[in-house]
């Protein structure tokens, strides 16, 4: 992982791509693969980004290389990749 690597502007990959399982203000049951965050503002900025009720999750993922790529759609098919990795098997 690359330190030091800052978020592009208008990408919100981090905000869509991957499904969250814990609350969220205004997604009390998380939310799905795919379908953006109700807090992801029109400019593809998070509007809880450093508040207390933002969801550790969200935290844990940092800028990188890898993840980020060239563009948001490369950082979009990364984490949906992770996603379907991480998925818990079906019983």
């Amino acid at each position: 992982m690359s330190m030091g690597l800052k978020c592009r502007p208008t990408c919100g990959a981090c905000c869509i791509a991957p499904s969250i399982s814990t609350p969220i203000p205004g997604m009390p049951n998380g939310k799905p693969a795919g379908v953006p965050c109700v807090q992801l503002d029109a400019d593809l900025r998070c509007r809880i980004f450093g508040h207390p009720e933002r969801p550790a999750v969200c935290g844990s993922l940092q800028p990188s290389t890898e993840m980020c790529g060239a563009d948001a759609i490369h950082a979009i098919r990364w984490l949906t990749q992770l996603e379907h990795q991480t998925r818990p098997a079906s019983p």
